[in-house]
């Protein structure tokens, strides 16, 4: 009964993640070919600092929320309405950072003065994003996925429409305002998220005055989740910070010229990961569906059953991941002609597939780790692959491996995580 639930709610995501996913994958193609390869190359540059404090904005309320509403232990509302004040303050102070921050970023990190407004667009962004994610999380913890497969399907369909409609007349003033609201049409698709999200609350949920006030209890627990499991996205967020800061430097050192690392960077970065991470709504959901049956198995102590539960998240992960894996290195070059017209990256493309197996067990691994309450280890994990990457970035273009530096680093990243991910599940059950 159990395993077929669990069946139903990956089916469920995967069947809505796959229409998002495409949708999403349409995006790119568009945003690729309107902004051309320039434009995608700022996009990509302060992408990182996006991801950065987009992590640091919903400091893992979603995983917490969802853990503790699956648990049955809890008010949940009571849960939802302590977390949302003190996300928004969050937010607050990080929008002030970014403000303060913005010119710095991209002059002296970024080398480059036209992302100051991008990373500008970020902060207005940020409460929008948070406030959509942590309602998702409650209504994956109550394992209702609809609500957060509708929203998350009009949110594609607006921010397509706005970047059709809107982005060949920005164009025509100017490069940088069409990048900055590829950044702000986030704002707009995730305030349509907020408002589905809150069509999909039972009718009977009404809130009291003293439901707004903090349960300092319900915070500590959430914080318990959220804080390592968000030191832990920090920690994979700074390493993408970091990325084209130390590659730009040993690169242009290197006698590599910044045309030739944006263009190379951007190709990596714009179309290989896409197409390599594109399966990931599939882990994703797999993750999702079986996080709430993993926490209610170890907290009433039923290893058994959650050794069945993990088994089946991962060979269902496997089960994706190896065909697809074999179409990536038979076909690299007909795959990036068809979603991006252009064969740029194919032969990174076929160098990464075989590696990026890992991948999806990623999700399965960092997901049983987290409902075995191990967040620190996954944090850890992801500290030490980080460091190992930045180093492999900095240091193997001086070998004269160029961008393939990389390509190493984010390889070594990934089998040094996974590696220990194996190793904490096997040695806590």
């Amino acid at each position: 009964m159990k395993k077929s639930k669990i069946i139903r709610s990956t089916l469920i995501l995967m069947a809505g993640g796959l229409i998002t996913k495409i949708l999403g994958m349409f995006i790119r193609i568009v945003m690729t070919r309107l902004i051309g390869l320039e434009g995608m190359g700022i996009y990509m540059m302060i992408y990182p600092t996006f991801s950065l404090f987009m992590t640091l904005s919903q400091l893992s309320f979603p995983i917490s929320i969802s853990k503790l509403v699956s648990e049955e232990r809890h008010n949940n509302l009571r849960l939802v309405t302590t977390t949302v004040p003190f996300s928004l303050i969050i937010n607050l102070f990080l929008m002030l950072i970014i403000f303060i921050t913005a010119r710095p970023i991209a002059c002296i990190l970024l080398n480059d003065e036209r992302c100051v407004l991008p990373i500008l667009a970020i902060a207005l962004v940020l409460p929008f994003d948070s406030l959509s994610n942590l309602l998702r999380g409650y209504f994956f913890g109550k394992e209702k996925m609809f609500p957060h497969i509708i929203s998350h399907i009009f949110e594609q369909i607006v921010r397509l429409s706005l970047i059709i409609l809107c982005i060949p007349t920005l164009l025509k003033i100017n490069l940088i305002y069409a990048v900055s609201f590829l950044v702000l049409v986030n704002l707009v698709s995730e305030a349509l998220s907020i408002f589905v999200l809150f069509l999909f609350l039972p009718k009977t949920v009404t809130i009291k005055k003293e439901d707004l006030k903090p349960n300092k209890k319900n915070l500590k627990e959430v914080l318990d989740i959220s804080l390592p499991t968000t030191a832990s996205r920090l920690i994979g967020n700074i390493g993408m910070f970091l990325e084209p800061v130390l590659l730009t430097t040993s690169l242009l050192a290197t006698g590599h010229t910044k045309a030739f690392i944006q263009a190379e960077y951007a190709s990596i970065t714009g179309y290989v990961f896409p197409i390599l991470l594109l399966p990931g709504f599939f882990t994703g959901a797999i993750s999702s569906a079986i996080l709430p049956e993993l926490s209610k198995s170890y907290a009433n102590h039923d290893k058994e059953n959650f050794k069945k539960k993990f088994r089946l998240g991962c060979l269902l992960s496997l089960s994706i991941g190896i065909p697809i894996t074999i179409l990536y290195l038979v076909s690299p070059e007909i795959l990036l002609k068809t979603f991006y017209h252009t064969k740029e990256g194919a032969s990174y493309l076929k160098i990464l597939a075989p590696f990026f197996l890992l991948y999806y067990l990623e999700g399965p691994f960092s997901t049983a780790l987290q409902a075995m309450n191990k967040s620190k280890n996954i944090m850890i994990d992801n500290l030490l692959g980080m460091i190992i990457k930045s180093l492999a970035i900095f240091i193997f273009p001086f070998f004269q491996l160029g961008i393939y530096g990389f390509i190493i680093g984010e390889i070594l990243s990934l089998i040094i995580i996974i590696s220990r991910h194996f190793y904490g599940i096997k040695k806590a059950l």
